[in-house]
């Protein structure tokens, strides 16, 4: 069934797969706002993919996630039917090796936190979506076991490039926060979503899968478009049938080869 009307908190929203996020809640029709250091810069890229005519649905925060106060957080959580990170390091030196160095790790903490304390129109909490990375192992243990050469890469990642580590750390924090929230009687439901190779794309939606697990090599295995990464996420917020069967997991997407079998896994678009 597909909801409408819904309400989503979109952080990370000027990055590339987060504008994406934003566009595609517009145009059908979501409230959504998004948490970002200039609600201009949020603007221009609207208009860039042609979506500006939808924001009068557009609610803009403008700070730095981490310099919001929790109530703040909990005040834009509050209402929402779903919480959707694309929060990442920017790809430069000063992104890569500077502070803060667990970016995500602290950006979900903090959100999840406030989603924990906050009501969705349903009467249960928001959900929550993380846009990961196809690098991190599910901590459930239930990946593959990579080939040793892929898992001394990792190794190395983990210890050389700090947002691995970080990306590490944030899927470790929800794989263990759900045992925790049991207790507290305030459960929090999330997916991390694993995207393959990324790739840009001129925000066209194309066919995809959804796999529970890599299925391929570390490099060079396979890709996927942003827009279709956005897509997924949108439909976890949208689709109930599509979040019942992922909550709680770390589902791996892959566009779809021309060579394919298509009967192997669950085809998307």
């Amino acid at each position: 069934m597909v909801s409408t009307n819904l309400s989503v908190l979109v952080v990370g929203a000027t990055g590339a797969t987060g504008k994406h996020v934003v566009k595609q809640m517009l145009n059908l029709g979501h409230h959504v706002k998004v948490i970002a250091r200039s609600k201009e810069r949020m603007l221009d890229l609207l208009k860039e993919e042609k979506a500006n005519d939808k924001t009068k649905l557009l609610d803009v925060t403008e700070a730095s996630l981490l310099d919001l106060k929790q109530e703040e957080l909990e005040k834009l959580t509050q209402g929402c039917d779903a919480v959707v990170q694309c929060l990442g390091h920017n790809m430069t030196f000063e992104g890569i090796f500077g502070h803060p160095r667990r970016l995500v790790t602290e950006a979900t903490q903090r959100l999840t936190t406030a989603a924990a304390a906050s009501k969705a129109p349903d009467g249960g909490q928001p959900k929550f979506i993380l846009m990961g990375s196809n690098g991190v192992a599910n901590p459930n243990g239930m990946d593959e076991i990579r080939p040793r050469s892929e898992r001394t890469i990792i190794f190395l990642l983990r210890y050389l490039i700090p947002p691995h580590a970080d990306n590490e750390g944030a899927a470790a924090y929800l794989h263990n926060l759900r045992e925790k929230q049991k207790k507290d009687g305030k459960e929090v439901k999330w997916v991390v979503v694993r995207p393959d190779d990324l790739i840009d794309d001129d925000g066209k939606i194309s066919k995809y899968n959804v796999y529970d697990k890599p299925q391929k090599g570390l490099f060079g295995g396979g890709e996927v478009t942003r827009a279709n990464v956005a897509h997924f996420m949108v439909d976890l917020v949208t689709k109930d049938e599509t979040w019942k069967k992922w909550e709680y997991q770390m589902p791996v997407l892959m566009n779809v080869e021309k060579t394919e079998d298509k009967d192997k896994s669950e085809l998307k678009k």
